[in-house]
């Protein structure tokens, strides 16, 4: 397998660590977001939407990064990333969505050059965008997982799933802005859980081969 990918990128970060979480080996292939390496013609050949992450597996080619999740653990059952009923898998689902849908586009590096460049909104004021988006969406996700039964010691029970694959990238992108985070502790708990373990620390931006200091 192959996965094109950038270091900062948290979509790239929830493949990484499901990628790691079910013990995965594949080449890791560098796309510079910030150097605009996405839209270069070799790129632009393989990815319709000139984004990252993108799996090659074999002859398949997947886009987006949910949907490499589920094609991983459709493919590599164990661990389970979407274990239990129905109703679990749905429960996990909604809140891997809670934050790839409804807090991660608002706030993606195409959104905030957009609002810098054609909008003309100074550095402070995109970074006050960003930590609002954030901080009201992580509030969103810290009353379901401190009131809905299904939590346990990560997102959905005691063992890693869909959701903390989404989760953990995003709560390192709220550190590098300085977001408030004071007001979600069951999300900070969640987050130190999944941080201790070794997939989490594996995947982690630090220790991808094109992380800059």
């Amino acid at each position: 397998m192959q996965l094109y990918n950038y270091f900062r990128s948290s979509a790239s970060f929830r493949v990484r660590i499901a990628l790691a979480l079910k013990g995965l080996a594949y080449d890791y292939l560098p796309v510079h977001l910030a150097k605009n390496e996405q839209l270069q013609a070799s790129y632009a050949e393989l990815s319709a939407a000139r984004l990252v992450p993108l799996l090659k597996d074999g002859d398949t080619q997947v886009s987006q990064s949910l949907a490499i999740i589920e094609y991983l653990d459709e493919l590599h059952p164990e661990p389970a990333l979407l274990p239990g009923t129905a109703g679990d898998r749905a429960r996990i689902r909604s809140l891997a969505l809670d934050i790839a849908c409804e807090i991660h586009p608002l706030n993606n590096l195409r959104v905030l050059r957009y609002l810098v460049r054609d909008l003309g909104l100074s550095e402070d004021a995109k970074n006050g965008w960003y930590r609002h988006w954030v901080e009201s969406g992580l509030d969103t996700v810290e009353r379901r997982l401190a009131h809905e039964a299904g939590t346990g010691r990560f997102c959905h029970g005691d063992t890693p799933t869909f959701a903390d694959c989404v989760l953990v990238p995003q709560i390192f992108n709220a550190q590098r802005f300085n977001c408030r985070l004071d007001h979600v502790p069951t999300v900070m708990r969640v987050f130190e859980a999944c941080m201790a373990h070794p997939a989490f620390q594996q995947a982690q931006p630090s220790n991808c081969p094109d992380a800059e200091s």
